[in-house]
């Protein structure tokens, strides 16, 4: 048994529906690796999922004077109240942690888990999730050797980082390969996310309307301006979003979907509503961004030049002619999450010894 403080987003709480694969991700590791005996605190924004025992982050304002409110230098408010959780969190973790746990895990995008590891007396594991930001650069360096033990998502995010990070070890994110099962199939396309510009929603529906496919889309509209002014007025009869839907939602939508389109404007890390599709059978049809070429094979997607919308169109009706059944081997083989936590745990246990 491994005593594990996973600390997650202090933003979104780890509860369904998810607000990106991030905190997904958070969500099913928790879950796993504490019905494998493990004591796992998850260290995470309020309303967080109650069923894993969640501490809550101090998400709240510091009580600062208002010199130091007025100073030039000051911050958003929202970087503040992160920056005053992660810190009271990583004192705390200074003062008493080495007694309470034998591994921190780094599952936020914060800066401060990093910075302030050399205080702990206890490892810290840290799993890169993004490209590399200058936040995260800047407390890699703050030591001439840095004492975390970082992993990354994909060979991708791997080589992103290797000139701050040479050695981080490929751990990709896992599903749950039993709850997201295979469905039958349908005519449609379903297209997953959050709504924001680099997901690249429109040109999803530019593409399968170009391939004169109905396109159902669902995820949190993270980006209020960006869906009101490049996906809303897109809508119609043959393109739909359907909203924010929970897991079983999203099985739902995927499993009865003919294919599933992926279409970043950035170099995606991992690419988590890959492996989604791929469990419920689904094959995918995407841009070749990042590390989407790492989890699909020719069997299970096919990948577009970047930003090719006409590309990805010509794709759609061979896409959808992909064997399912081929589809979910992959994920079994390749996105599961059982094979995440056997990682992870084996990660813990050589850190703490």
């Amino acid at each position: 048994m491994v005593r594990v403080a996973l600390i997650a987003s202090a933003r979104f709480p780890i509860s369904e529906p998810f607000a990106g694969g991030l905190e997904a991700h958070t969500w099913g590791l928790a879950h796993t690796l504490t019905r494998r005996g493990h004591q796992v605190e998850l260290f995470a924004a309020p309303g967080s999922d109650p069923a894993l025992g969640a501490r809550e982050l101090p998400v709240r304002r510091a009580a600062l004077s208002s010199a130091a409110r007025a100073d030039v230098s000051m911050p958003g408010a929202v970087w503040m109240e992160e920056h005053h959780a992660y810190l009271g969190l990583m004192l705390d973790l200074a003062e008493d942690g080495a007694n309470r746990f034998d591994v921190v895990h780094n599952n936020s995008l914060h800066y401060l888990p990093i910075a302030m590891a050399p205080a702990l007396r206890v490892p810290v594991v840290t799993t890169l999730h993004t490209p590399p930001t200058p936040w995260l650069e800047s407390a890699i360096q703050a030591r001439d050797v840095c004492p975390v033990v970082f992993t990354a998502v994909s060979d991708f995010t791997a080589s992103a980082w290797r000139s701050s990070v040479p050695r981080a070890r490929v751990v990709r994110n896992g599903i749950d390969t039993d709850f997201w099962r295979p469905g039958p199939g349908g005519h449609d396309l379903a297209w997953s996310g959050r709504l924001v510009p680099e997901k690249g929603a429109h040109l999803a529906i530019r593409a399968a309307r170009s391939a004169g496919v109905p396109l159902r889309l669902a995820g949190p509209v993270s980006d209020r301006r960006y869906f009101e002014e490049e996906v809303e007025p897109l809508l119609g009869e043959d393109v739909r979003y359907v909203g924010h839907l929970n897991r079983s939602g999203l099985v739902e939508l995927l499993g009865t979907a003919g294919a599933a389109l992926v279409t970043p404007r950035w170099d995606e890390p991992y690419g988590l509503v890959v492996a989604e599709a791929l469990a419920c059978g689904t094959p995918v049809c995407g841009f070749d961004r990042g590390a989407l070429a790492e989890i699909l094979t020719p069997d299970c997607g096919l990948l577009a030049s970047p930003g090719d919308v006409e590309a990805l169109a010509e794709l759609i009706p061979r896409a959808m002619k992909l064997d399912r059944t081929e589809a979910r081997r992959r994920a079994e083989r390749f996105c599961s999450l059982d094979r995440a936590a056997d990682a992870y745990t084996a990660l813990y246990e050589e850190v703490a010894r």
